[in-house]
């Protein structure tokens, strides 16, 4: 029976989220109930089973301690975690990108959230923080998994093109061929890997009112260390939206000549389908090169990945 004047879904909350609670058994304990009735009270009160729960929170936490420049060793065994391996897998599951990816200085104090089916955030420095209005946008799990399968296909490429000489690299391959007409001509491997790079860049650089990105190298150790970088920005771009339900807003590209408008869902559309058509591309030119690098099917991905979703958290 619980006692008048108690809020009994903070006590659950408090041990799901206790340092000393490891398992499910744990948490039950703490809270002075069995397993299945604390899995029950707390599925009931914040529609989250208590480990996804634990899991999701502990791993915002670990990304604000990362953005605060924490390295990942210390976050990883302090998120209880008991390798670097398995703590970097689970917040790639979840994020999209490696800890490594992790901006430090990040001022949105929101940019660690997770979506949550409840509101429940990992709040700092040890609080937690409860939104009233968790978008219903949170469940695009497809979208999750094209952005999650982007980034992991598109460094994988890149790195099998540097494995090719400098002249199989830049070899024209597509005299005149064009993807879209204001991009110019991608006739080799260099020029389909770099505008597809690119096009984040570009497009990353007009959500956040960014100036007009500086063009760089096209090589593929820059073209790596660009996608490192504009990876992790897109995935967390991707979120944003999603978890403040922006799909139907606009912005107004003023780095176009004249000024236009953009619906950021179609913004995110045509980053995915080009994304995808330039990543074929890039397969097949590399295989006319000598390279064969499977056929990038996301099904395959998916099975042999493990992955979940980065925008989206796994229940348990």
């Amino acid at each position: 029976m619980t006692t008048p004047g108690r809020d009994r879904l903070r006590e659950l909350l408090d041990a799901v989220l206790d340092e000393e609670h490891t398992d499910l058994p744990d948490m039950a304990a703490g809270a002075f109930a069995t397993p299945w009735h604390f899995s029950r009270q707390l599925r009931h009160g914040a529609g989250e089973p208590p480990v996804a729960l634990r899991r999701r929170v502990g791993l915002e936490r670990a990304a604000w301690q990362l953005r605060q420049g924490a390295s990942v060793t210390d976050v990883a065994f302090g998120a209880g975690y008991e390798s670097v391996e398995g703590f970097s897998r689970a917040f790639a599951r979840a994020y999209g990108y490696p800890p490594s990816g992790v901006r430090t200085g990040e001022v949105n104090a929101r940019a660690h959230w997770l979506p949550a089916p409840n509101g429940i955030h990992f709040h700092p420095p040890m609080h937690l923080w409860v939104s009233e209005h968790e978008p219903a946008g949170a469940s695009l799990q497809v979208v999750a998994q094209l952005v999650q399968h982007d980034l992991d296909e598109t460094t994988a490429l890149v790195h099998r093109a540097g494995e090719l000489p400098e002249v199989e690299y830049r070899r024209v391959r597509l005299p005149g061929f064009r993807v879209l007409a204001w991009d110019g001509p991608e006739e080799s491997i260099a020029a389909v890997l770099d505008h597809h790079v690119r096009t984040k860049e570009v497009w990353l650089a007009a959500i956040e009112g960014a100036p007009f990105p500086e063009q760089h190298g096209d090589d593929p150790a820059t073209v790596l260390v660009r996608q490192s970088r504009v990876g992790p920005r897109w995935v967390d771009a991707v979120r944003r939206i999603d978890r403040e339900g922006a799909w139907g807003d606009r912005l107004i590209d003023a780095l176009c000549d004249p000024p236009q408008s953009f619906v950021l869902s179609s913004v995110v559309t045509h980053v995915i389908t080009y994304g995808a058509h330039r990543r074929q591309l890039a397969r097949q030119l590399l295989r006319q090169a000598g390279l064969d690098l499977g056929d990038g099917d996301p099904i395959r991905w998916f099975r042999d990945r493990g992955v979940t979703s980065p925008i989206r958290q796994e229940k348990a």
